[in-house]
């Protein structure tokens, strides 16, 4: 009866997104309320539950994904995205041009958000086409593949910073697994799979969009190109050099904190970047600012989460719904990426589809002895399955990219679908090698 409950619940979450079109937020936090008066809470426990889960989700979030948001802006507000992407496809030449194009868009994705990512790159695929005389999606598919698993598997990435807060994962493991992992997806979600792809491409008689014309922005304005590409990865070294030699020592502990790291590339970033090259640090500053509006949606949606997953807790529901679950002749890492696909697929939203699978699967990673850090990466494969038309991703691309339905389901949702299936077996593969 519990598993039939949490079912229709989560159902009703999925009715209430999809069809009636409600904020997440409120959805989620109704969805919470239910939950609980279905499953006999006591009414004055109810808002300490939804208040705690609230709090504990963000608490520890919200500055990282804040200057997250902060330090993307200052790499695409410089013109650092453009020069990694002009350097990278420099050095390998048209031979390895889709390799190029998807090592761009990873690294490009680790500091970006996908949306911004995707609004700051797609011109550059546009002028590299045109440059090349090569197709648009099948330059195009390699760096959004790029994107995506950045976004998918890691962190400072909302969606894999919250599975590794709610799991007890550590952000150093998870981001050095994350990296083997997404590697190996991205070559053949990537550039093999833009090799099946060269007959896509635009509706017959489609116009370039105005939007992608070439940045106006001088050369001599741009920064270096290592300094760009340092910078863009600082984060990543960061954390990874913090992560193998912190051992013992506070300092280098406190350091590797990951809102600490974002905090310190950001400073980099708006100086290396920004001042010393000729930018106004005011104006520099309000185009942080403004980036925090992408993130208030991000930060309500993983509030809502919190609060069901609490109520899911404090009720009792989680664990009972955990043993039921380890009944099941299914591997856990297995489980949690089907249920995610699931979501992901019945929502659209990778993030929402993380995040809830992420809360069921919570009581399974506290009493199994499943890999916490293999966990974020498996749901976040799962959370990129099967894009289609109710997500936003589908739609940027298919209309920017100027694509018939057909063609964006062979190119979009293909390549989504190769990452999410990819990234389970890499995460098994990985899974098998450090138990043995």
């Amino acid at each position: 009866m519990t598993v039939l409950a949490v079912i229709l619940l989560i159902g009703l979450l999925v009715v209430l997104i999809s069809w009636g079109e409600v904020p997440p937020f409120v959805a989620f936090i109704v969805t919470a309320l239910l939950a609980a008066l279905w499953f006999g809470m006591p009414l004055d426990a109810i808002g300490t539950s939804l208040e705690r889960g609230v709090g504990d989700m963000l608490g520890g979030i919200t500055a990282i994904i804040c200057l997250g948001a902060m330090f993307g802006t200052v790499i695409a507000e410089s013109g650092a995205a453009r020069v990694i992407a002009n350097t990278i496809v420099g050095a390998v030449g048209l031979r390895f041009v889709l390799i190029a194009m998807a090592l761009t868009g990873l690294i490009v994705g680790i500091p970006l958000f996908y949306s911004v990512g995707f609004v700051v790159m797609v011109p550059l695929i546009f002028s590299f086409a045109k440059r090349t005389q090569l197709p648009v999606v099948y330059l195009g598919i390699p760096l959004l593949s790029g994107l995506s698993i950045a976004h998918g598997f890691l962190p400072p990435h909302p969606s894999p910073i919250a599975l590794i807060k709610l799991f007890g994962a550590d952000t150093g493991t998870t981001l050095i697994y994350g990296l083997l992992v997404g590697g190996v997806t991205l070559m053949i979600a990537g550039p093999l799979l833009a090799l099946t792809l060269k007959g896509v491409g635009p509706k017959a008689g489609a116009q370039t969009p105005a939007l992608f014309a070439d940045s106006n922005l001088p050369d001599e304005k741009l920064p270096g190109a290592f300094n760009s590409c340092f910078t863009a990865l600082l984060p990543v070294l960061l954390i990874a050099a913090t992560t193998f030699a912190a051992h013992g020592s506070s300092t280098l502990s406190f350091i590797g904190q990951p809102a600490v790291v974002l905090l310190l590339s950001l400073i980099y970033a708006t100086f290396s970047l920004g001042v010393s090259p000729g930018m106004s640090f005011k104006t520099l500053m309000r185009d942080c600012a403004t980036s925090m509006k992408e993130v208030t949606n991000i930060l309500l949606v993983l509030a809502g989460s919190g609060a069901l997953k609490q109520v899911f807790v404090d009720s009792g529901v989680s664990a009972q719904l955990g043993a039921w679950l380890q009944s099941l002749p299914l591997q856990p890492l297995v489980l949690g990426w089907l249920i995610a696909m699931v979501i992901r697929i019945a929502l659209g939203s990778a993030t929402i589809a993380g995040l809830t699978a992420a809360g069921i699967m919570v009581p399974i990673v506290a009493s199994s002895h499943v890999n916490p850090n293999l966990m974020v990466l498996s749901i976040g494969a799962g959370s990129l399955m099967c894009s289609h038309v109710n997500d936003s991703g589908f739609w940027l691309f298919k209309e920017y990219f100027n694509l018939d339905l057909r063609s964006t389901f062979r190119s979009w949702t293909l390549m989504e679908s190769v990452a999410g299936s990819v990234g389970l077996l890499c995460v098994l593969a990985l899974n098998w090698v450090l138990q043995a």
